[in-house]
């Protein structure tokens, strides 16, 4: 029975799709320390977490069956993204289902802060009656500038054009074009410093961003202007920022988040005046709280029932158009995956192990995602050699730990096949090439060392390399028949009559070791194997 660990505060409405899947548990634990966690997370399939819980890299040493971690909200850096993927776990997030609550926050906190509405509240309940100590600026007219271009910050992009204000905004990651096309400048950072009355933040939290406004940031601003933070704690220097708001080079600062959630009370923003400071409401909306959860939720249920996340952070994101059209190619390529392995079992055995593995796309797939294929080829070439599970999530990691080289190509298209995926692996002793393609949508492995087949890859499979001489076909028939192992199906490729030829043998058992040895002896016979795809 599948488990569900849910971990911090989410909404019912959103754990109700976990709960409606026929035979899984939805356990509900709230408040649970690291250890606590630790101790229980190896007996779950899944964990649902918002930002309070963090998922490191020594509680998911201890997950050993789980499948995937689902981040209700958009930002994973309370999860050890690295070492989840390295122990083959699906992290998925909801990137957008608290963009408007974070986008309609970071207005409204802009708005507070101009205005100084906070304070304006603050002493009419203490009674006090103060306008001519709260006048404070209009935006209209104003330059406001936006660090990070993504949903969110395109979103409150879109929202403020109605201010008529000037909007810039720094993110080397979107094209100049996209930029200009949501009616935004694009600049350089300095330049965004520079010109900005009000600075809005709207990065994740990473090694490129943490401390990236600092006290180097605050000399080159305007004397006054104003700073917004919906994003994450961490990507300001709030030392920094409170000597600047000490000495005025700074007018003031709406904070949402802080590099230590809850702050200590000796945090040096806590006390400054112009300030308008929130615990961390981002997504703190009935919607985003709902549509966050249930988007989790969906995903957690597609993993457990088989099916690909749609949001997952170390996972190519695939829509599902493109899904459909990329299903049978990851069958295909795990499968030839495999059985490189599986031939190469004598060289992997004398420590001669696949160096190198290139992975050919031949024709035109029609804009199919090639990323999810290659993957696929370096599950089933570890999942034979690793010692734990291996999925499309670890399967890189785990090839590059063995010192693996991979390459990817797109090559036009071969005679006889319209799309063909072309697997050449190189080994010290020798390289192999298996083909295979999809029709009717079935997987087919069609040829193997230059030697044309045409095999559906499933089942238990003899493959051998002999010369091409009469009897030898019919003494292995004999073998098998003598041992009661019925032949399915069988497939004989050759170079020339009395040449080389390799023959496949589907077989409806396991066929024993001693019965391989006894094919091994026929002569002309050079190699017999056993796989299993």
């Amino acid at each position: 029975m599948p488990k569900v660990l849910v971990s911090d505060p989410i909404a019912e409405v959103g754990i109700a799709p976990l709960r409606a899947i026929p035979g899984v548990q939805v356990d509900v634990k709230l408040g649970l320390t690291a250890e606590e966690l630790k101790s229980i997370i190896g007996d779950y399939d899944a964990l649902a977490v918002r930002s309070e819980t963090k998922v490191t890299a020594d509680i998911l040493s201890a997950a050993d069956k789980l499948q995937i971690i689902g981040r209700a909200g958009v930002g994973v850096d309370n999860i050890d993204v690295a070492a989840a993927t390295q122990k083959g776990v699906v992290v998925v997030n909801s990137p957008d289902g608290n963009t408007l609550a974070a986008a309609e926050l970071t207005v409204g906190l802009l708005l507070a802060l101009a205005r100084k509405i906070p304070q304006g509240d603050a002493t009419m309940r203490a009674g006090k009656w103060d306008r001519k100590k709260f006048v404070g600026t209009e935006i209209c007219g104003k330059t406001i500038g936006i660090v990070g271009l993504g949903r969110i910050g395109a979103s409150v992009a879109q929202r403020l054009k109605g201010f008529e204000v000037e909007l810039i905004a720094y993110n080397p990651y979107v094209p100049e074009e996209t930029t200009r096309r949501i009616g935004v400048e694009p600049v350089s950072l300095d330049d965004l410093l520079r010109r900005s009355d009000f600075i809005t933040l709207h990065t994740p939290l990473n090694d490129e961003t943490r401390g990236l406004i600092g006290a180097p940031q605050f000399e080159i601003m305007k004397d006054g202007v104003r700073l917004v933070n919906v994003a994450r704690g961490g990507i300001v220097d709030e030392q920094a920022l409170a000597e600047a708001v000490k000495s005025g080079k700074v007018g003031g600062f709406a904070f949402d988040v802080f590099s230590k959630e809850p702050p200590d009370p000796s945090n040096p923003l806590l006390d400054l005046p112009n300030s308008v400071i929130t615990p961390h409401l981002g997504a703190s909306t009935e919607e985003a709280q709902i549509k966050v959860a249930i988007d989790v939720a969906e995903q957690i249920a597609d993993v457990l029932q088989g099916r690909p996340a749609r949001t997952a952070v170390n996972l190519p994101a695939l829509s599902v158009a493109e899904m459909e059209a990329v299903a049978p190619y990851l069958i295909l390529g795990s499968k030839i995956g495999s059985l490189h392995t599986q031939l190469a079992r004598d060289e992997v055995q004398h420590g001669r192990p696949i160096d190198a593995v290139e992975v050919v796309f031949n024709g035109d797939f029609g804009g199919m995602p090639s990323g999810p294929v290659t993957r696929a080829v370096l599950r089933g070439l570890m999942t034979p050699v690793a010692a734990g599970a291996v999925n499309l999530v670890n399967a890189p990691y785990l090839t590059e730990t063995r010192g693996i080289k991979v390459v990817e190509a797109h090559r036009e298209a071969v005679e006889d096949h319209t799309c063909l995926l072309s697997v050449h692996a190189h080994l010290p002793g020798g390289n192999r090439t298996i083909c295979g393609t999809v029709y009717d949508g079935e997987p087919h492995i069609v040829h193997i060392d230059g030697y044309h087949v045409d095999i559906p890859p499933e089942g238990n499979m003899v493959i051998t390399q002999h010369t091409d001489r009469p009897g030898i076909i019919g003494r292995i028939g004999t073998l098998f028949g003598d041992n009661q192992i019925n032949i399915a199906g069988m497939h004989v490729g050759r170079e020339a009559s009395g040449g080389r030829a390799i023959m496949v043998l589907m077989v409806d058992d396991t066929v024993p070791p001693e019965l391989i040895t006894q094919i091994k002896e026929i002569p002309g016979m050079e190699r017999a194997q056993l796989v299993t795809l």
